[in-house]
């Protein structure tokens, strides 16, 4: 199971990468694995601002549909274009190319309330 020690994780299986004031959103491998084959990748709209528990967008699988939860409050800069065409990205780079979303974090302070990576596979029984 990969899980890289310089991001933060959510208990809905999201993480969370920040440079400066944007954070990097996507969902985690563990959750990747358990969805299967991703079909379909709804994202947000950008300049939507979101509380932390909104959803930010939805994940098509052949088997089932998941919503993908903000893990902190901010605003939506950026979606990842890619999934639009490239919907299997998450599956194969969850960590990198099958990012989800950028935003500009609206409370830095919320970062603390998230999982480190050895509290994450605490969760998953890694």
């Amino acid at each position: 199971m990969n899980l890289p020690e310089d991001l933060r994780y959510s208990q809905d299986h999201e993480w969370i990468k920040v440079e400066g004031d944007v954070a990097t959103i996507g969902i985690t491998d563990y959750a990747q694995s358990e969805l299967g084959d991703i079909v379909f990748v709804e994202v947000p709209t950008v300049g939507e601002t979101l509380s932390k528990g909104d959803t930010l967008g939805t994940i098509e699988a052949v088997k089932t549909v998941a919503d993908v939860y903000m893990p902190v409050d901010g605003e939506v800069l950026e979606m990842n274009a890619d999934l639009e065409s490239t919907p299997e990205l998450i599956n194969q780079d969850p960590y990198g190319k099958g990012w989800i979303a950028r935003i500009k974090l609206s409370d830095p302070a919320q970062l603390e309330e998230l999982l480190t990576a050895d509290k994450y596979k605490e969760l998953i029984n890694a």
